[in-house]
């Protein structure tokens, strides 16, 4: 098969814990062609949508010495047979836009995650849908509503509505004198984006799991624990990546948005879960299957490109 990957640049992952890498590693195995571009790269000219794209002409496990690349070259994405969407957020309109071009290519071409889906689930709105597997959550630009959201529920995490990798998160414990402080950083500017609130689960000392779904099924899972002193989970801030099973709870949360993901074509999704309570359900760009496999668990980017052989239109 041909795949062009729209990613951050391959000379910039860490490989050690990137999703991309061993996804496109796999593929590597498997003697497809494999391309990178950046959204940047991408051009609508007609019906046309091509890409300024490099060759990944050989990738090897060892970070400094991971990727080779050749000649430059314009890609006419519609000769591919999948596209990976898998640059990181934010999720602004650089994203949308990429997601928008995406569209216009014919239905031979199979794009993952799919982009019109990609652009209507947000990962920290889409997961609002399930509000009875969620912690208690708002999402608002009103100082009102969010003092009033810290009042009920004391303390409380606010972080950014397109965010990712614990930017921008903090704890606001009951008596924390930077609350103010924090409404105004957030909501300080004209025409503010909204932010979430959401109450703090204590569970998250225990670790803050990560549950791998391919085509809507759970296929394991890994457990992010903060570091000391630390409030997020998220592995680049510092948190620890251990084995998990999947629990009873985990597998009742899949099963009940299973049929979303799967009506949506998101194939490759995450979802976060603390206390047996789902906080995001990740669609743009999932991590955690090098741990996942390196825990014994199962080699999802296998099973991913398995799914892609069976699924790819003809």
């Amino acid at each position: 098969m041909k795949i062009a990957i729209q990613t951050d640049p391959f000379r910039g992952l860490t490989t050690a814990g990137d999703t991309t890498f061993a996804l496109a590693l796999e593929a590597q195995a498997r003697g497809f062609e494999l391309w990178e571009y950046q959204p940047e790269h991408l051009r609508l000219h007609g019906d046309q949508v091509t890409a300024n794209a490099l060759p990944l002409t050989k990738l090897v496990d060892q970070q400094g010495d991971h990727v080779e690349h050749g000649e430059p070259t314009l890609l006419n994405l519609a000769d591919m047979d999948v596209i990976l969407i898998r640059q990181d957020p934010p999720f602004d309109m650089v994203y949308m836009t990429a997601c928008y071009l995406l569209e216009k290519l014919p239905d031979g071409v199979l794009v993952l995650n799919d982009p019109a889906e990609i652009r209507g689930a947000p990962e920290k709105l889409f997961v609002m849908d399930y509000p009875d597997l969620m912690p208690p959550t708002l999402v608002t630009s009103d100082e009102e509503a969010i003092r009033a959201f810290r009042d009920e529920h004391q303390d409380i995490i606010l972080k950014p509505l397109y965010g990712n990798g614990g930017a921008g998160v903090f704890r606001v414990r009951p008596d924390d004198e930077n609350f103010s402080s924090l409404i105004e950083m957030f909501l300080g500017q004209p025409r503010s984006l909204p932010i979430i609130a959401q109450a703090y689960l204590k569970e998250v000392r225990g670790g803050d799991k990560r549950v791998l779904i391919l085509d809507g099924e759970p296929v394991g899972a890994i457990n992010r624990v903060p570091a000391d002193g630390e409030a997020r989970s998220n592995m680049h801030v510092g948190g620890r990546a251990e084995a998990v099973d999947l629990t009873e709870r985990d597998l009742e949360i899949c099963a009940a948005i299973a049929p979303e993901l799967k009506e949506r074509r998101l194939v490759l999704t995450g979802i976060d879960v603390i206390g047996g309570m789902m906080t995001e359900i990740n669609v743009t760009s999932p991590t955690g299957i090098r741990e996942l496999k390196r825990f014994g668990g199962a080699d999802m980017a296998a099973l991913f490109w398995d799914w892609c052989e069976a699924n790819k239109p003809q």
